[in-house]
């Protein structure tokens, strides 16, 4: 049975970090799972998550408007900064009424996104034109299916989006993991067997006379 060669030194940090990106990758897949056996929960906790960044994120930006206030777009910063913060403070303190509002937005996007694609599709016909008919034809779909159950649906719209976001990005990452992990044995391996090539004895001393 043939050894495996461990990387060292750089090769081995790689090899950690694609372990560790695998690893992150599993704790999403998980993640995802449980979200999408808890709907209600994963809507709830994706509306805090999301107040929460526009609260940090309208804070960071007040913050740097507040420095460079000499700026010609420093009331532009400071107003859009307050938005940020202001729409924070409703999303965590109305999490049902922005689980609406954003289950509203993404049926909106999918029927606009489902209409350009299939008129785009009929009216250029491209190489692509049929899969391209298709994602538009399930965008159109997609969005009258939400907005047809809508508001009741959005107990559980946005938490079914947000965990197969993560679902398919930990399979992304465990993929990208394993994949480099293995690159990175392949290539130490085959730089082991070149080195061990080239330190070779070439035999040493002369070649015995032949007699005539």
């Amino acid at each position: 049975m043939k050894a495996t060669t461990k990387p060292t030194g750089e090769a081995a940090k790689l090899h950690r970090g694609f372990g560790r990106l695998a690893v992150l990758g599993v704790i999403l897949v998980l993640a995802g799972l449980v979200g999408l056996v808890y709907t209600g929960v994963a809507t709830l906790t994706s509306m805090v998550l999301f107040g929460w960044l526009l609260l940090i994120g309208g804070a960071v930006g007040l913050l740097h408007a507040v420095q460079a206030r000499g700026d010609n777009f420093f009331w532009l910063g400071v107003v859009v900064a307050a938005l940020n913060i202001a729409a924070g403070v409703v999303v965590l303190r109305r999490p049902e009424a922005a689980a609406e509002a954003l289950t509203m937005f993404a049926a909106l996007l999918f029927l606009t996104g489902g209409l350009f694609r299939l008129a785009g599709s009929l009216v250029v016909r491209g190489p692509q034109f049929g899969w391209t008919l298709v994602q538009g034809a399930f965008g159109l779909l997609l969005g009258i299916l939400v907005l047809a159950g809508w508001p009741s649906n959005s107990k559980y719209v946005i938490g079914t989006f947000f965990s197969l976001a993560l679902l398919f990005d930990g399979l992304g990452l465990i993929a990208t993991g394993f994949g480099g992990r293995r690159v990175v044995s392949i290539v130490t391996e085959q730089l082991t067997a070149e080195d061990g090539k080239r330190n070779e004895p070439d035999g040493g001393g002369a070649k015995p006379v032949q007699p005539e």
